[in-house]
């Protein structure tokens, strides 16, 4: 793998060697079922549609059913397709196994269940060979995108996505989408720095990408959910909530080498988001704006109920709080777009009263003490949300 050139001589991609154009990697895990078809569906769009060279490359984690079987007589019986076992589980580390391992000049992926139709294939795939983009992905947050799936699997990538929007100022609309495609030679320069084997292995990867200066293009899809989609939740969401924390630790201590790899993948020039900046500019005005709240509570308190002592402190500190952030933390000047950021800041403080009423609602009949305190972990809870609508969303224009 030659080294990779900088912005000004990022060449096409060579399509007529001897090695695919294209290594299209399907990572499987107990896929006995789904794998034969897919791989056949794959192969026959590639063959009508795709005017490169290509390979299908099976990558089988730990599977303990039928699916290795399935996947040697598949590379057997077809001259394009390979296969590879590996003798523990994980999407990430196959990928990264794999994709190190090719000869492909562009590597891409996608999940067994091809609930990304295959027309957004080429159009994924087209920048990277012609050298315009180094990273492509399919989103399906984009607009133009069409979607089907259910409301609790919808709420819960956008939740994820505004998270990652907030707590690490991505721009890319969808991190979690299962079809992606990488040039080789930016993804020889990336890898050795994801550390993630599981599911958050894409998310670690575009985001040292964007932080890198490599430029992602987006496609939006269509995609419909997989009813007998087997993914844990729970487990995942919290799995990718530890590679959040280790991935901003890893940027505020510098343990990982951006300045190296923005010297060898840099197409934008450096931007300082200031994460740790706005958090203590955050944190400064969060603490005056709770002890402010409080006050009013227990000045209100006395002449009217709790529930609305609560309304008004939350909304007269709200308020003040989005003034203040928006011109301390965020870097927001002059009258332009105020009002709307005060009313989307109202939209976020009515989730914040959300949160501190139901506290109080849920709390048996207890002494103002513990009433103070339970107030006091709730609206912390709202302020770390405050926090990732206002970067993510209110001000995201900022970043």
């Amino acid at each position: 793998m030659t080294a990779i050139a900088p912005l000004q001589a990022r060449r096409p991609v060579q399509t007529a060697g001897a090695a695919p154009v294209l290594d299209v990697v399907i990572p499987v895990h107990n896929e006995e079922r789904d794998l034969e078809p897919c791989v056949r569906r794959l192969r026959d769009h590639l063959t009508d549609h795709f005017p490169y060279s290509f390979r299908i490359t099976i990558a089988d984690n730990a599977s303990a059913d039928g699916t290795w079987p399935v996947a040697e007589d598949l590379a057997a019986r077809l001259p394009e397709v390979t296969a590879v076992r590996l003798e523990q589980k994980g999407r990430g580390r196959a990928l990264h196994t794999v994709w190190l391992a090719s000869d492909a000049e562009v590597l891409a992926y996608m999940d067994v269940d091809l609930s990304t139709d295959l027309a957004a294939l080429s159009p994924l795939v087209a920048p990277l060979i012609s050298g315009h983009s180094d990273v492509a992905i399919g989103s399906r947050l984009a607009r133009g995108a069409r979607v089907v799936r259910g409301a609790k699997r919808e709420f819960i990538s956008r939740c994820y996505n505004l998270v990652l929007r907030g707590a690490l100022a991505v721009r890319f609309s969808d991190a979690q989408c299962g079809f992606k495609a990488i040039r080789a030679d930016v993804a020889h320069e990336l890898l050795p720095h994801v550390i993630d084997t599981g599911w958050f292995f894409d998310t670690e990867l575009l985001v040292l990408a964007q932080r890198s200066g490599a430029r992602i293009h987006e496609v939006p899809v269509d995609w419909v959910d997989d009813p007998d989609s087997r993914v844990d939740i729970v487990s995942t969401a919290l799995a990718d909530l530890r590679g959040i924390a280790r991935l901003v630790k890893g940027f505020a201590t510098g343990a990982i080498p951006l300045a190296r790899l923005r010297d060898q993948l840099g197409r934008e020039p450096e931007v300082q988001n200031g994460l740790l900046r706005q958090l203590v500019r955050f944190g400064a005005i969060g603490i005056v704006s709770t002890v402010a709240y409080l006050l009013l509570f227990v000045w209100l308190r006395n002449g009217m109920g709790a529930q609305a002592a609560n309304l008004v402190a939350l909304l007269v500190t709200a308020i003040g709080n989005t003034a203040a952030n928006r011109r301390l933390t965020f870097g927001v000047r002059g009258s332009g777009g105020a009002v709307r950021h005060q009313f989307q800041g109202l939209i976020v403080f009515a989730l914040g009263l959300g949160l501190t009423s139901g506290a109080l609602a849920l709390l048996p009949p207890a002494s103002r003490v513990i009433e103070l305190m339970a107030l006091v972990a709730a609206n912390l809870a709202a302020t770390l949300l405050r926090f990732l609508l206002l970067r993510g969303w209110v001000f995201r224009a900022r970043h």
